[in-house]
């Protein structure tokens, strides 16, 4: 009889009889077929059931036009201000510390505890006609509720987390070593964010990019209560598909819809792109601390007219 190896019976004290294997993987395949693979499904079927013009022209109507680009502004504008915000932040919590760290960091989870609906509402109560500011908002002709500086500032309530959420722990992972060490040799604040930090989360940077993004143009509950629902001014592609539906235009719902559809697959696969690209093997792409920080502390990088200093780094990628 041969022997076993120790880790042969490790491996085989941890792994499933073949027929356990099977039923848990194809309970999770029949899952994400009925509650995933099928509701995907059907948004396209319905939308093209009546045929590939009347889908087009439920999507180049006048009224899904102006849903699309509001919801195209409020995410152009909305994630621009959280991708700032959420490097600002996860920089001062991941490399500094200061009295209210755990408020900031509370305040910054606060849109994963509060209803998008509750959200909408606050800023009624403050911007309303009704509200706190509304009188001296209506007395100045400033109109926020149902209009799109409301609905910007909703979306950007309920996708400011996103961003800041990816680069906390990764920075706090990184340490602050090779910051000490550029500024040690003479590297300005800039210079330290733009040629040794950057580089290092760039990958994490994109990752709350791309989900931001796919939050703000999906969302829903927070934008319904302050947009007023207006026809061509303040409906986004969600607003609107519950309208087309809401009065039976199951196609133009179903096509508008299918834009979202389309959205989250995009989004999907560049995360899973983004996710692949962060977990390749670093070993060839290790560079040691005092490189980076000589790089980042180079005054030629920094002359009129001289090209930008690149990292060892930033080249393998």
């Amino acid at each position: 009889m041969h022997a076993i190896s120790a880790a042969d019976a490790r491996t085989q004290s941890t792994t499933e009889p073949a027929p356990v294997r099977w039923l848990l993987t194809g309970v999770a395949l029949c899952y994400l077929a009925i509650f995933l693979l099928t509701p995907l499904v059907s948004v396209f079927y319905e939308a093209l059931s009546k045929g590939v013009a009347l889908y087009w022209a439920a999507l180049i109507d006048p009224e899904a036009r102006s849903a699309i680009e509001l919801t195209l502004w409020a995410t152009l504008i909305a994630v621009p201000l959280n991708l700032v915000f959420g490097v600002a932040a996860a920089w001062a919590i991941a490399k500094f510390e200061f009295r209210g760290k755990q408020v900031l960091i509370t305040l910054i989870d606060l849109p994963f505890s509060v209803s998008p609906v509750v959200a909408g509402l606050i800023y009624v109560l403050l911007f309303g006609a009704q509200g706190w500011l509304g009188p001296w908002l209506s007395a100045h002709d400033v109109k926020i509720i149902f209009a799109i500086p409301g609905i910007v500032l909703a979306t950007v309530f309920v996708t400011f987390p996103f961003v800041a959420r990816e680069l906390i722990p990764l920075m706090q992972a990184q340490g602050t070593d090779e910051e000490q060490a550029a500024l040690v040799l003479g590297a300005s604040g800039w210079q330290t964010f733009y040629r040794v930090t950057l580089p290092n989360i760039k990958w994490g940077l994109l990752y709350g990019v791309i989900l931001c993004t796919a939050r703000a143009m999906g969302e829903f509950g927070a934008v319904s209560v302050v947009s007023g629902h207006i026809r061509g001014e303040t409906n986004t592609i969600p607003l609107h598909v519950e309208i087309l539906y809401n009065e039976y235009n199951f196609v133009g719902a179903f096509a508008c819809a299918s834009l979202l559809a389309l959205t989250a697959l995009l989004t999907l696969g560049l995360k899973s792109l983004v996710e692949w690209r962060a977990s390749r093997p670093a070993a060839s792409q290790a560079v040691p601390t005092e490189v980076l920080a000589r790089a980042a502390a180079s005054p030629a990088a920094d002359a009129p007219g001289a090209p930008a200093a690149r990292l060892p780094m930033a080249e393998t990628y």
